[in-house]
């Protein structure tokens, strides 16, 4: 007995949005304001900073893409709903940090090969303003996207928060070139080539959950046993033998094998899975959908349950 999704259900998407909106401003304005810096001030370091910047506004676009498919309702074509489209742009955003980290090393090592002069000064002040700006639009995207449940949106703040690395690193980079004088004009270079690696690195990690829920891996233990505790605590639910949750986009979909007493009525037993599904959406509102199968309960069962 399938349940529909929540009606509720589009306002986390909605807050997902406004974030990857609000992304997509900060990231515009920035994306500029070191390109310009780094072009007058003689640094590559706030070059590579701004085509991540530019990376980032590719990434908050492609998420907000993926909240608008997976808001919208099941159809014929797809039934099960469009939540995954929030997983893959998470996926995309993954391999794109991973493209930026590539991009960034290639040419910080052509920059380290080529004589040039030292950065400007003053770009260590541009470079304080943009690791301020970024560090709190890192925090504020990626707390939206931890009380929402997004992976795709927790990507995106992390794309933020790779680009205040590169900012750090370039701001090292530029302090060394500077303090040191000549014979150092290439450690911005260095500095670039470093952040390259702390975002390939970055990208690994965004990557694995944004495939494992792709892949329908199971969810957190502790997701599993509040939905296997809710259901078994139903009054006239005598066990749950099976219990299969899949995350899709910014919640889960679950299918719970209840045993209950054999000799109940099929109109009785049919209450009992939809006070199941109504406890389940009540208690955990991350809960999408719940199929429930009524099973007569079998002692030997519950005890293979329980292994």
């Amino acid at each position: 007995m399938p349940t529909p999704p929540r009606p509720d259900r589009l306002a986390p998407i909605a807050r997902g949005k406004r974030a990857a909106r609000a992304g997509i401003l900060a990231n515009a304005m920035l994306a500029v304001f070191k390109l310009v810096a780094g072009i007058v001030g003689n640094s590559y370091a706030l070059v590579a900073d701004a085509i991540e910047s530019g990376a980032d506004i590719a990434a908050s676009t492609i998420v907000l893409g993926g909240l608008q498919v997976a808001g919208r309702e099941p159809d014929e074509r797809y039934p099960f709903g469009y939540g995954k489209a929030e997983t893959l742009a998470g996926a995309v955003v993954a391999v794109m940090l991973f493209g930026a980290a590539i991009g960034i090393a290639i040419e910080a090592v052509r920059e380290i090969r080529t004589p040039h002069h030292a950065p400007a000064w003053w770009t260590l002040a541009v470079l304080v303003i943009v690791m301020a700006i970024k560090v709190w639009l890192s925090r504020t995207v990626g707390t939206v996207g931890i009380e929402i449940g997004s992976t795709a949106v927790r990507t995106d703040a992390w794309h933020h928060l790779s680009d205040a690395i590169t900012s750090a690193a370039a701001f090292v980079g530029i302090l060394i070139a500077v303090v040191r004088g000549p014979g150092w004009e290439a450690a911005d270079d260095w500095a670039a080539l470093a952040a390259s690696v702390v975002i390939a690195a970055n990208a690994y990690l965004l990557l694995r959950p944004a495939v494992a829920d792709l892949m329908d891996r199971a969810p957190e233990p502790e997701v599993l046993a509040s939905i296997r505790s809710i259901s078994g605590g139903v009054p006239g639910v005598l066990a749950i033998e099976k219990l299969a949750v899949r995350r899709v986009g910014l919640g889960y979909r679950a299918v719970v094998h209840v045993q209950a007493d054999p000799d109940l009525p099929l109109r009785e037993a049919h209450a009992l899975g939809t006070t199941v599904s109504r406890a389940l959406h009540e208690r955990l509102p991350q809960v999408q959908s719940v199929i429930v199968h009524m099973e007569p309960y079998e002692e030997q069962a519950e005890v293979r349950a329980r292994r």
